[in-house]
C-alpha cells in the first residue's frame, strides 16, 4: 500500500529509557497505557503535534473526520497531567458511533420448551411474566435432581450498597443503571433513590415478594453461593435469568439441546433492557507519532489507512476482494481463502503476487488496533468488522428447540433479537466515580448494610402486610443513619456529573 517496510521494536527492560534519552522514540509509538511513559514522553516534547504541518488534515483525514471525540479526548487528557493541549494521537477501540453498544448480556432467557409447551403465551408486561411462571411450574415442578423449581434463584455472593439482583433486574426490564444508592436513567439523567415510593428498586422487590409468596423463588437465596445457583440451572431448577451467563449459558448443555430443551430471550412489550455502549473516545492504547521522525506524513498517512473501513477490514481479513467482499446487497462475505485464514491464520498460504508465506505473517504484528471489532463498518450494509456476525456466515440450526425459537422470533440469535427490541443504551464516557468524605464513608456502610439486610428480609415476607412493614423499618433505619440525605445528595450530583458527560457525547 505504501512501499515501505516496517521494523518493529518491541519495549524490552529500559528500552523506553534509552530511546528517550536518546531523544528519538521511533517513527510510529504506540503506547500500552496513557501511564507514566506516555505522560513523560508529551510532557517532555518527545511526541509529534498532530496540528504541526497540518498532516492531520492533510494526510489524516479519515482520523479527523471521523474520530472527532478520540482526537478531542486525547487533547483534553493531555492537559490533565500538565503537557500541552493539543493532539498527540488517539487511544485503541474507538467506536463508530456512542450508539454502537456491547454484546447484551441482559438477556432475558426463558425455558423456551416449557414456553412452547404452554402456547407461547403473551408477556406485556410483569403481571405477564408472573402468570407465566405460574404456569410453567403447574407443568415442571420438579427439576432433573426431584427437587422444586422456581422462577428464579438468587445468590448474594454480588450484593454491595444494594441486593444485586434487585436492582440489575430493574437494569434489565426498565434500563436503569446502577448508581450509588439508586438506579440512573441513561436518557434522562433522572436518579431514582432505592426507597423512592413506586420507584424501580422496590417496584423489583416488591415483584419479587410476590414470586416468593407465590413459591417461584429458591428460598436458599439469601444463603446460597453463585455455584450452587448454577448447578441449580444446570439441572433445570429456573424457568428465569436476566443474565446469559446465569441461564442459557448455563443450562444450553447438548445433552439438554438434543432433548429440545433450552433457553432463549423472551423480552416483555413494556421491557427495555440496559446495553452497554462503546466508546467514541478511544481507549488507552495510544496511537502516537515520534517527534523527531523523518517522515511523520508517512506515518500518518498509515495510521489513516489503518482507520478507513477497508484498511481495518485488512487489518483484520486481509486484502480486499483476495480474503473478502461485499456482495449485491453491501453484506460482507468471505472468500474461500479468507474463510480458511479466519480459520487457521498460521496455516493458510498466501498467493505468490501477494508476498507468498502464511496468512499470519502478512497481519500487522505492532499490538493495537483504531476501531473496535464490533464498531459499525460504514462500507457495510449495517454491519460490523466482527465476521462473527455477518449474515453471509450464518448456519442452519442443529437443534430443534433453536430452530423453534427461530422460527417464533424471526431473528437468528439472541443479539440479533434483542437489538430488535425496544432498549437502551448506556453511553461510554469519562465519568468514574466521585470521592467520598471520610463521615460519608462510614454513613453510607450503616445505610449500605441497613439497605441489603431489610431489602431480603422484605423478598422473603410471608406477607403483602408484613413486606409493608418491612419497607416502612427499611425506609426509616437509613433515614436514621443518614438524617441529613448526605447520600441521597452525593448520588444526585454523581448523576448530574454522569449526565453533563453523556450530553457532550450525545
Amino acid at each position: 500500500e505504501f512501499n515501505c517496510e516496517m521494523t518493529i521494536i518491541p519495549d524490552s527492560e529500559g528500552m523506553f529509557d534509552t530511546r528517550m534519552e536518546s531523544g528519538n522514540l521511533g517513527d510510529l509509538v504506540i503506547f500500552g497505557s496513557n501511564g507514566s511513559d506516555y505522560q513523560r514522553a508529551a510532557k517532555e516534547g518527545m511526541l509529534f503535534d498532530w496540528h504541526e504541518d497540518e498532516i492531520l488534515s492533510e494526510f489524516g483525514s479519515y482520523v479527523e473526520a471521523n474520530m472527532p471525540y478520540a482526537l478531542n479526548n486525547n487533547a483534553m487528557f493531555n492537559e490533565s497531567f500538565g503537557a500541552d493541549r493539543t493532539v498527540y494521537g488517539f487511544g485503541h477501540n474507538v467506536a463508530t458511533s456512542p450508539e454502537d453498544h456491547e454484546a447484551f448480556f441482559y438477556t432475558m432467557d426463558i425455558r423456551w420448551d416449557l414456553y412452547k409447551e404452554l402456547g407461547y403465551p403473551e408477556i406485556n408486561n410483569l403481571d405477564d411474566l408472573y402468570n407465566v411462571f405460574v404456569d410453567m411450574k403447574g407443568i415442571s415442578p420438579t427439576d432433573e435432581n426431584g427437587g422444586e423449581t422456581y422462577a428464579l434463584s438468587l445468590w448474594p455472593d454480588w450484593d454491595g450498597n444494594m441486593v444485586m439482583y434487585v436492582k440489575a433486574f430493574a437494569t434489565c426490564y426498565w434500563g436503569y443503571d446502577e448508581m450509588g444508592f439508586g438506579l440512573y436513567d441513561v436518557e434522562t439523567g433522572k436518579y431514582h433513590d432505592a426507597l423512592e415510593a413506586d420507584g424501580p428498586y422496590l417496584k423489583v422487590l416488591k415483584f419479587f415478594n410476590k414470586l416468593y409468596q407465590a413459591g417461584l423463588i429458591d428460598p436458599n437465596s439469601m444463603t446460597q453461593t453463585y455455584n450452587e445457583m448454577s448447578e441449580k440451572v444446570q439441572a433445570g431448577g429456573t424457568f428465569f435469568s436476566i443474565f446469559d451467563y446465569a441461564g442459557s449459558a448455563l443450562y444450553n448443555t447438548e445433552a439438554h439441546l438434543e432433548a429440545d430443551k433450552g433457553m432463549y430471550p423472551v423480552v416483555p412489550a413494556d421491557a427495555t433492557p440496559l446495553c452497554y455502549g462503546m466508546n467514541v473516545l478511544g481507549g488507552n492504547r495510544i496511537w502516537t507519532i515520534g517527534a523527531n521522525t523523518e517522515y511523520p506524513e508517512l506515518v500518518m498517512a498509515i495510521i489513516n489507512y489503518l482507520c478507513t473501513p477497508e484498511g481495518y477490514m485488512t487489518y483484520w481479513w486481509g486484502p480486499k476482494d483476495l480474503c473478502w467482499y461485499y456482495d449485491e446487497e453491501g453484506n460482507t462475505c468471505f472468500t474461500e481463502l479468507g474463510e480458511a485464514a479466519f480459520k487457521d491464520r498460521k496455516g493458510t498460504m498466501m498467493p505468490d503476487e501477494w508476498g507468498g508465506g502464511n496468512f499470519n505473517d502478512g497481519t500487522f504484528q505492532a499490538n493495537n488496533t483504531t476501531w473496535t471489532k464490533d464498531a459499525s463498518n460504514p462500507d457495510s450494509n449495517g454491519e460490523t468488522y466482527n465476521c462473527e456476525n455477518w449474515k453471509s456466515r450464518r448456519i442452519d440450526a442443529q437443534y430443534g428447540v433453536l430452530q423453534d425459537w427461530r422460527d417464533q422470533t424471526g431473528c437468528y440469535n439472541s443479539q440479533e433479537y434483542l437489538d430488535g427490541k425496544n432498549h437502551k443504551v448506556a453511553l461510554a464516557t469519562s465519568y468514574s466515580e466521585s470521592d467520598k468524605t471520610d463521615e460519608l464513608k462510614i454513613i453510607w456502610e450503616q445505610v449500605a448494610k441497613c439497605l441489603v439486610s431489610y431489602s431480603w428480609q422484605a423478598i422473603y415476607a410471608e406477607s403483602d402486610e408484613a413486606y409493608d412493614k418491612i419497607v416502612a423499618e427499611m425506609t426509616a433505619k437509613c433515614k436514621e443513619y443518614d438524617p441529613n440525605g448526605e447520600c441521597l445528595k452525593w448520588c444526585e450530583n454523581e448523576a448530574a456529573i454522569r449526565c453533563a458527560l453523556e450530553d457532550q457525547v450525545r
